[in-house]
């Protein structure tokens, strides 16, 4: 994979002959497989008197080599009240008293960043000398000796060990998406507060166990296999879930690692995790109303505008609030769907821009946001790639972005064609921050017929009949907002993208959206049993019942609600307890 795609990379690199550690700093050797095993002596008054010196100095260093949501974690590090410095030079690495690196992204990309900056070197010698570290989630990953995304790609080779994709024909979903739980394997003092709590993950490679490097695990998580949920070594940490996405449960990790001496600032509530939970997210629409202002509405088989004499667009609160209160009620993720066209629009001054950075201030689960994610020209006639948006959205608070209308056009021409040729938006975005940072969301309506071979789509038996009494329905995709239908179905539509790179499916239901009578169980079946991506449950949910119902009968990984959240009839939390007596897990 190219590093072109991050503009920060430099073509230059540092000599490091200077930085090798004094014969008095605690080494950590280089993995060699031939080499006898490291005599390691654990030293906690080591560990100490390093916390001791540093306690009261509230700079952290992060590395961010410009690829993906790093926003989401300084905005937790400057919440928890410290400050930052950001890595500019090899030196500012070896200069810090604790460092940070949130990788985000593919593993090759972000090795030839590294390289080519001059830093790998620099973060070996640093981990070497035992100082303060943690990484997250590739910042992990890129500690081990290679991977396999993308081909064999050469890590820091720190960690005994190759870094894998998840194996799917295990009957897990990659990738593995959402809040699950750990196995604490030694005491280590960042985890103190995470008990049976669940955490958030989103990766579809992954470090396994072995004998070689298990002196380094501190917690593993099982999804189909045990993997290597975080290590731990004298000062040195990572972990593969994302403590800045895992709510007061992650911030406590955080907190712990910046300042070893803290105690727990509130009592979190204790879980039941031992699994993967489903997950409840809160969809937020947001558009201009007539005035200009930026609102959250609610659409009636998708027309948002109030059936009044004005006739004016439906405004159920501030976007920002809202999100902000979603997250205290317990919603696992939050998802933007940006529902007006800003076309004239600079790309840096997109108005869903800065309900990004406002909400990821306090906002601490997974943002999602969707629409405008495609190619266009502003009004100075400046073209930007679909590349190019999606990268500033991450930059300004999501950690997925949902591609719709883009994605249609994308894989009706791969249908047709059989040729993957990595120029559509879902592709590119795809190619460089991973899959799993790639939502498409399917807009189809029910059409009936009373002969299933009488359609070139995968039809289903419907459960309730059409209104001629048709026994089948295929599902007709549509684009811009459903106002046009294309000639491609739901189970065609998700089994070609999952092929060009879609990490997740938002699946949606026109017939449905706004009734209150329950999600379109035919249709998500349909498709979560389709493809091995996690699948989204969307429109029609009433009922606190609605999502046991889906949850029972589909495989989707999760179900979003819009309507019921705003309007106050069903609390997240009330959802939740549902669940959780229906004997559904979920995040507590």
């Amino acid at each position: 994979m190219e590093a072109a795609s991050f503009t920060s990379a430099s073509s230059t690199t540092t000599p490091f002959s200077s930085y090798s550690s004094t014969s008095q700093s605690l080494r950590f050797l280089r993995y060699k497989p031939n080499a006898k095993p490291l005599n390691y002596k654990s030293s906690r008054s080591f560990s100490a008197r390093a916390s001791a010196t540093s306690a009261d100095d509230s700079v952290v260093t992060l590395l961010d080599y410009g690829a993906g949501n790093v926003r989401s974690v300084r905005n937790a590090i400057k919440y928890l009240g410290f400050d930052i410095k950001d890595v500019q030079t090899p030196q500012d690495i070896l200069k810090a008293k604790r460092l940070i690196f949130p990788g985000v992204g593919a593993f090759a990309p972000a090795m030839d960043v590294l390289n080519k900056k001059g830093m790998a070197e620099a973060l070996c010698a640093y981990i070497e000398q035992d100082r303060p570290f943690l990484g997250i989630c590739l910042g992990l990953q890129l500690l081990f000796e290679s991977s396999e995304e993308n081909g064999q790609v050469k890590g820091l080779g720190l960690i005994p060990g190759v870094v894998g994709r998840f194996d799917s024909s295990k009957g897990i979903r990659v990738p593995h998406i959402g809040w699950n739980a750990l196995e604490i394997a030694k005491d280590t003092q960042i985890l103190d507060d995470v008990g049976n709590s669940h955490v958030y993950f989103v990766h579809s490679y992954r470090a396994m166990p072995s004998d070689e490097n298990r002196e380094w695990i501190s917690s593993t998580c099982k999804y189909g296999d045990d993997f290597i949920a975080s290590i731990q070594r004298g000062n040195v940490h990572a972990v593969q879930f994302h403590p800045e996405k895992s709510g007061d449960v992650g911030l406590s990790v955080l907190r712990r690692f910046l300042n070893p001496k803290s105690g727990r600032t509130q009592k979190l509530v204790q879980g039941n995790a031992s699994k993967l939970a489903k997950r409840v997210i809160a969809c937020l629409d947001v558009r201009t109303n007539d005035k200009g202002d930026l609102v959250v509405t609610k659409g009636d088989q998708y027309d948002v505008r109030e059936n009044t004499e004005e006739n004016e667009v439906r405004n159920l609160g501030k976007p920002v609030d809202l999100a902000g209160q979603y997250y205290k009620d317990g919603a696992d993720e939050v998802s933007f769907l940006n529902i007006t066209a800003f076309r004239d629009f600079p790309l840096g001054d997109l108005p869903m821009l800065q309900v990004l950075r406002y909400a990821s201030e306090n906002v601490f689960v997974p943002l999602t946001v969707g629409g405008g994610i495609r190619d266009f020209k502003d009004a100075n006639g400046r073209y930007y790639s679909s590349l190019e948006v999606a990268s500033e959205y991450f930059r300004s608070g999501a950690d997925k972005i949902s591609i719709g209308s883009d994605a249609v056009y994308a894989a009706e021409e791969y249908l047709k064609s059989g040729v993957k040729t990595g120029k559509s938006s879902l592709e590119q975005i795809s190619r460089v921050y991973g899959n799993q940072a790639v939502v498409v969301s399917i807009d189809p309506r029910r059409v009936y017929v009373k002969d299933p071979k009488a359609v070139e789509f995968r039809t289903v038996k419907v459960r309730n009949p059409g209104p001629n009494g048709e026994e089948y329905a295929w599902y007709q995709c549509t684009v811009s907002g459903g106002r046009e239908g294309r000639p491609i179905g739901a189970y065609e539509l998700a089994k070609a993208v999952e092929e060009l790179g879609a990490g997740e499916i938002l699946l949606n239901c026109i017939d449905c959206d706004g009734q209150g009578k329950g999600f379109d169980i035919d249709l998500i079946k349909l498709v979560s049993d389709a493809v091995s991506i996690p699948v989204i449950a969307s429109s029609g949910a009433g009922a606190v019942e609605h999502f046991t119902e889906v949850f029972r009968e589909t495989n989707a990984s999760a179900a979003l609600a819009a309507g019921i959240f705003h309007r106050k009839e069903v609390p997240i939390q009330a959802v939740k307890e549902h669940l959780s007596e229906e004997g559904i897990e979920v995040r507590m």
